[in-house]
């Protein structure tokens, strides 16, 4: 006679997930929409300066293009972040609390540092490169936001144990931060030469520093 042993099967829930990311391609559609030509000059960022230059105004900086962005931006990244940690064993990639606890703590991040940034231009007198230089980071890490959603689905749903890949997608996040500051250095760059003590200065207190210390307190925290 054989036994048949019955073992409740644990269902992990995804539907969070799944909200979430038809909720930021609805962003991104609204977007679109409202904002055509600029959205069409946004996504060759990387292939043409003619975005930067087009809308360096520090205006642009809070408009309604940036901040539904902004909002699909922190999403990714949260979900990226995530994925990260979960890929490595330390947490799960369906837990919603911690998604709200790194979105939260992400979104926190980016705004504090960019009122800090406000603050010490204001200091310094150099709020206006600054300002274009925010809205120039903001633009590519926007971007950098936007090729990260159909990853991030992948991964979501896909377990991969490829740590190439992985390290591979980081890379080239890294790879597009260091272009725009490239980018960057060629459009200001007379500016950048008047201040050059004060850009070295930002750079290691408000772009080195702080990516540091989080740095540092992941791993703390994980170690234990």
């Amino acid at each position: 006679m054989i036994e048949t042993v019955l073992s409740p099967r644990v269902l992990e829930a995804k539907d969070w997930a799944t909200f979430l990311f038809v909720f930021s391609f609805a962003l991104i559609a609204i977007t679109r929409t409202a904002f055509e030509t600029r959205f069409n000059d946004f996504l060759k960022i990387l292939v043409s300066d003619k975005y930067i230059k087009m809308y360096k105004d520090t205006s642009h900086l809070m408009s309604g293009f940036t901040i539904l962005l902004f909002i699909v931006q922190v999403i990714s990244f949260s979900f990226f972040i995530q994925l990260v940690l979960s890929h490595f064993g330390y947490v799960s990639k369906t837990d919603w609390v911690l998604f709200i606890r790194i979105f939260t703590f992400f979104g926190v991040f980016v705004l504090s540092k960019f009122l800090i940034e406000k603050i010490i231009a204001t200091v310094f007198n150099i709020e206006e490169f600054t300002e274009q230089l925010n809205l120039q980071k903001v633009s590519y890490r926007t971007f950098i936001g936007l090729l990260l959603l159909p990853v991030n689905i992948y991964l979501f749903y896909n377990d991969t144990s490829s740590n190439v890949l992985v390290f591979c997608i980081i890379g080239v996040i890294l790879i597009i931060n260091l272009y725009s500051y490239l980018v960057s250095l060629k459009i200001y760059q007379n500016l950048i030469i008047g201040k050059l003590f004060y850009f070295i200065l930002y750079l290691c207190a408000l772009e080195i520093a702080p990516y540091y210390f989080i740095y540092y307190l992941i791993t703390k925290n994980l170690a234990h």
